[in-house]
C-alpha cells in the first residue's frame, strides 16, 4: 500500500471517506494476484429475493418498494392493535401518532442520545407509537422506543464507551483481501450486553399493543432496502429471536469497508443461501416510514375522511450545514471529499424527501440536527470525551426545551 493511503487511514481510519481513500490508494499502488477473501454460502438468486426468510416469520422484514402491501397491512394491524389495547371504539376519535426517526452519523449519534435524555429530564417526551433507525441511529431506537426507563443505558452507550467497546483493528492490507479494515465483534458484545431478554420481552409487549420498532439495513447482494420488524421478531417466540436482532443492529451500522457485513443464513425451498447486509445508510441515512406504506393515508385524505393527528420528529445525527475544507489538489483528497461531500448530500435529501412527504400526508414535521455552534471535532473514530461533550450538547437543549426546526435549513 502507498504511503498516501497509509495516511489517509491513519488521519481518518474508519470513516465512508478515509476507508474509500484507502482501498483506491491500494488499488492504485499495488496488485494482488491470488490473494484469498472471506468465504461465503451461494447468496439468494436475483428471482428468490422476495422469498427468502431468516427465521420463516412473514412479517419479520420488508422489501419497501416491492412489497408495499405488505408494509400497509402491518400499519393497519398495529392501529388494529392499538385500539384494541386502548379499548376504542369504531366512533371514537383517533389517538394522536408521534413518530420518531433517528439518523446514522457514528459517533454523533451521541447528539440524538442526550436530546432524548434531556427531553426526559425536561418532562415533555411523549411516548412514540413508531420509532425507526439506520446506523447509529439503530443502536438508539430500542431504547427511545421503550422510553426513559432506559435513559441509563442510553447514556451509556454514548458516554461511557471507547473505540475498543466497538472495534479492533485489522491491518492495512485488510483493504485489499479482508472483509473490512475493522472487525466489529466487540460492537456486538456491547449491544448483547444491553439487548438481553428483558428488553426483548419489553420490545414485544410494546408491539403486541400496536407500537411498531423498525431497523433498515442494505441488502447489497439484492441491492435492495430492508426494513425489519423487530417487535414482530421479539414477539415471535422463536428460539433465535434475541440473537437476530441483535445481528440486525449490527448489521445496520456496518459502515462498508469499515465493518464486516453481517451475513443472514436463509433457506428457500430447503436449499441455503446467504445474505449480506451492510449499513441501511447506504440507501437512506434516516427514513420516517416507507412511502408506500401511507398510501391508504392520502386516499384519505384526498377522499376528506377522517385521519388520525401525527407528530413527527427527525434527530439527524449530523449536520445539514455545508463544512468547509481546503482540498490538496490530489487524486486522494479530491476523491475522498467528494465522497464526502455526496455523502452530506445524501444526508441532507433524506431530510428533504421526509419533509416533503410529511408535508403532503399532513404530518407536523420536527427537526433536530447538529448545528454551527457546536465546533468541537473528533479525533478519531468514537473518541469518549467528544461523544460526552456531543451528548451534554444534546442533553442540555432536551432539557431546555428543543426548539424543533419546522423546516429543513436551505443553506445547502
Amino acid at each position: 500500500m502507498s504511503d498516501p493511503a497509509r495516511r489517509a487511514i491513519a488521519r481518518d481510519p474508519l470513516s465512508r471517506r478515509g476507508v474509500l481513500r484507502a482501498m483506491a490508494g491500494g488499488c492504485l499502488a499495488v496488485s494482488l494476484p491470488a490473494c484469498s477473501t472471506p468465504e461465503r454460502v451461494a447468496p439468494v438468486p436475483a428471482n428468490l429475493a422476495s422469498r427468502a426468510s431468516v427465521l420463516g416469520i412473514a412479517n419479520e422484514r420488508f422489501y419497501p418498494i416491492a412489497q408495499s402491501k405488505a408494509l400497509d397491512a402491518e400499519y393497519f394491524a398495529a392501529m388494529e392493535r392499538q385500539q384494541r389495547h386502548l379499548k376504542l371504539r369504531a366512533i371514537d376519535p383517533l389517538p394522536e401518532l408521534k413518530l420518531l426517526s433517528v439518523s446514522g452519523g457514528g459517533e454523533n449519534g451521541a447528539f440524538g442520545a442526550g436530546v432524548l435524555c434531556g427531553w426526559s429530564e425536561q418532562g415533555a417526551r411523549p411516548e412514540f407509537d413508531i420509532v425507526t433507525g439506520v446506523s447509529t441511529g439503530a443502536l438508539t431506537a430500542p431504547f427511545a422506543f421503550l422510553g426513559p426507563r432506559y435513559d441509563r443505558q442510553l447514556r451509556a452507550v454514548y458516554t461511557e464507551i471507547g473505540p475498543g467497546d466497538i472495534l479492533k483493528r485489522r491491518g492495512y492490507i485488510a483493504a485489499l483481501i479482508d472483509d473490512a479494515l475493522a472487525d466489529n465483534s466487540p460492537l456486538y458484545a456491547t449491544i448483547s450486553k444491553h439487548l438481553d431478554a428483558t428488553m426483548m420481552a419489553e420490545i414485544a409487549r410494546a408491539y403486541e399493543s400496536g407500537r411498531l420498532l423498525l431497523i433498515g439495513t442494505a441488502n447489497i447482494d439484492a441491492q435492495r432496502p430492508v426494513v425489519w420488524n423487530i417487535g414482530a421478531i421479539a414477539a415471535s417466540g422463536h428460539a433465535r429471536a434475541l440473537e437476530t436482532i441483535r445481528r440486525i443492529l449490527l448489521a445496520s451500522a456496518a459502515v462498508p469497508g469499515a465493518f464486516p457485513p453481517t451475513m443472514f443464513d436463509v433457506a428457500i425451498d430447503g436449499k441455503a443461501y446467504q445474505e449480506m447486509h451492510v449499513d441501511g445508510g447506504a440507501f437512506a441515512q434516516v427514513f420516517l416510514y416507507p412511502t408506500a406504506a401511507l398510501q391508504a393515508r392520502r386516499n384519505r385524505i384526498r377522499a376528506g375522511q377522517r385521519i388520525a393527528p401525527v407528530t413527527a420528529y427527525v434527530i439527524r445525527n449530523g449536520r445539514l450545514e455545508p463544512e468547509w475544507s481546503a482540498v490538496d489538489r490530489s487524486t486522494l483528497s479530491i476523491v475522498g471529499r467528494t465522497i464526502s461531500t455526496m455523502i452530506a448530500g445524501s444526508g441532507y435529501n433524506d431530510v428533504l424527501r421526509i419533509y416533503a412527504n410529511a408535508k403532503q400526508d399532513r404530518i407536523d414535521f420536527n427537526l433536530a440536527y447538529i448545528e454551527s455552534d457546536f465546533t468541537q471535532i473528533s479525533p478519531e473514530p468514537f473518541d469518549t470525551a467528544y461523544m460526552r461533550a456531543l451528548f451534554d450538547y444534546g442533553y442540555q437543549r432536551g432539557r431546555a426545551g428543543y426548539k424543533w426546526d419546522k423546516v429543513p435549513p436551505q443553506s445547502v
